[in-house]
């Protein structure tokens, strides 16, 4: 009886196991797979390429201010000048430009996580407005900027500026290249800057030294001027910047 019963249980454990073997599904079609992907694209869309820039390039902008320092009778908390700035290397070397903190008698830098440092002005290239600061104190994951070469850079390109404007910060902005190798002198009528990116990216006072930025991300110039035939220095959608090449020789190691 005990061995009839045994061999019935293992048949129906037989059975069961060919049922359920049966109802097993079948495997997606790629058809089906594309579908699937196809749908999942339009139900959670992918972060817009400014958003991407943003992420990749936010680690490494800096807010830069220039302040009176030691000079008699004014505050020497008082700021002179705001701007911005990118980390170029780990070391705590910065970019920036030199009508952000040639007036000023004491540089602070501010990075991303907060952290704020005294900086020294290591290096400067007056014919393309550029300074080179070195931070005193810098942050344990410090990130310094990927640079890319503008040899490819062509009208149209999709660019996003990142910086300070009016002390604001930091913003993010995005346009087009709009031209190459432009001139332009500032209302200071300060000297002629030469070969420089046009852009129609937002950018204000403050902007001054921030980064230019590929839709990947990477720096491709140095956020320099706006144009304005007014006396209000506001952005009328023209602006410049200096080439990361000539940027990075300002540092003194060619980056390409």
């Amino acid at each position: 009886m005990a061995l009839a019963f045994a061999a019935l249980a293992f048949g129906a454990v037989l059975a069961w196991l060919g049922a359920g073997a049966a109802r097993a599904p079948t495997p997606p079609t790629e058809e089906a797979i594309e579908r699937a992907v196809a749908k999942t694209l339009e139900t959670v869309p992918l972060p817009s390429p400014a958003a991407r820039a943003w992420e990749k390039i936010r680690p490494s902008v800096v807010r830069v201010r220039g302040f009176v320092g030691g000079i008699p009778d004014l505050d020497p908390e008082a700021v002179v000048s705001t701007g911005s700035g990118v980390i170029v290397l780990e070391s705590g070397v910065i970019l920036t430009n030199l009508h952000v903190v040639q007036a000023a008698k004491r540089i602070s830098v501010t990075f991303a996580d907060g952290l704020e440092s005294e900086a020294a002005i290591i290096g400067v290239q007056p014919e393309n407005d550029l300074a080179v600061l070195r931070a005193m104190r810098i942050p344990d994951d410090i990130v310094a900027a990927t640079l890319r070469s503008t040899h490819d850079l062509s009208p149209g390109d999709r660019i996003v500026a990142v910086g300070f404007p009016f002390g604001i910060g930091p913003s993010v902005s995005a346009g087009v290249v709009s031209g190459l190798g432009r001139e332009y002198r500032s209302q200071e009528g300060k000297p002629v800057l030469s070969n420089l990116i046009q852009f129609d990216a937002a950018v204000n006072p403050g902007n001054s030294g921030g980064p230019l930025v590929s839709a990947e991300g990477e720096v491709i110039g140095i956020v320099t001027g706006v144009l304005n035939p007014t006396e209000q220095r506001v952005f009328i959608g023209i602006g410049f910047a200096v080439p990361i090449e000539s940027a990075a020789a300002a540092v003194g190691v060619p980056p390409f």
